[in-house]
């Protein structure tokens, strides 16, 4: 009986562990690191050093995750989407949660700077330190700036692909970065809007809070031209072909139309569609650069 009851508590435990890491997240960020590295090798990168940086950056990006629990635990309890947290729910104690990040960061660091290159290894480092302490610490908490600024620790996982391939930063890996860092506004301030009371309850000035509905979705609307703008532009440095072009332009287009209709609609009509359609609109964006790197047209 003892060892019957104790098994789901272990289960439970491993779980909360897991949560801890928003592994939804990571697998998004995943593909980007994964288009990078098809981007830098030109087609299929080798084995070994896929294999390594997709676990390193999942390590990383669950220590950054596992840090942002700890630091908000205080905001995750207002807010009746996060309430139940394992840091915010008492489940995991905060100090566990500052430990296991720290510990999964340097894991991550470790493999990275021994068997990939130090490049790799401090590009993800600095994503989780732009994560926490400029997003997390720094912004989130006091403009409806946050996002626009701190979403930049997303959009390193391509260039660290890229790295890891080259050892260097060159300029496809900044169109990589800049390609996720102009995707976050649009993607993130729909997500803001569903969840928009959470937000105004624990007094989190994020945009829909402090400017209103409207001017949320025409932020969105303009963001998603600039997207679709760079996307193209992206063309014509001669890092990707023609399979990269046009899916980058209906995907960017049917981004853009979306965005309009959204803009259109009342209140939330149409909201979680185009929240939605982010989420495949980069994963779908990222797969055609892989596409494009195999082909070579």
């Amino acid at each position: 009986m003892i060892a019957s009851s104790a098994s789901p508590r272990r289960v439970g435990v491993i779980r909360d562990y897991v949560a801890l890491t928003k592994p939804r997240i990571i697998s998004l960020l995943l593909v980007t690191a994964l288009g990078g590295m098809y981007l830098a090798a030109g087609g299929s990168p080798d084995v070994r050093t896929v294999l390594l940086v997709l676990a390193a950056g999942t390590l990383a990006s669950g220590g950054a995750h596992a840090l942002n629990h700890y630091l908000e635990r205080d905001l995750d309890s207002k807010m009746r989407r996060t309430s139940r947290r394992p840091v915010a729910g008492g489940r995991v104690s905060p100090r566990d949660a500052l430990i296991f990040g720290l510990a999964l960061n340097a894991i991550a660091f470790a493999m990275l700077v021994t068997l990939v290159n130090p490049i790799s290894a401090v590009l993800t480092m600095a994503a989780t330190a732009v994560y926490v302490f400029v997003y997390t610490i720094g912004l989130k908490r006091r403009t409806p700036q946050n996002i626009v600024i701190g979403g930049a620790a997303g959009a390193f996982p391509p260039m660290i692909g890229w790295a890891a391939i080259t050892g260097s930063v060159d300029l496809p890996a900044l169109y990589l970065f800049a390609i996720v860092f102009f995707w976050t506004p649009p993607h993130f301030w729909a997500l803001a809007l569903l969840i928009k009371d959470d937000y105004e309850k624990a007094q989190i000035p994020m945009l829909p809070v402090v400017t209103g509905v409207g001017e949320t979705k025409r932020q969105i609307f303009l963001y998603s031209i600039l997207l679709l703008v760079l996307t193209l532009l992206f063309y014509f440095t001669g890092a990707v072909g023609w399979v990269y072009l046009a899916s980058a332009a209906v995907l960017g287009g049917w981004f853009v139309y979306k965005a309009a209709a959204l803009r259109g609609k009342e209140g939330m009509d149409g909201v979680k569609g185009t929240y939605l359609y982010s989420l495949l609109y980069l994963a779908l964006l990222y797969g055609a650069i892989m596409a494009d790197s195999i082909v070579g047209i």
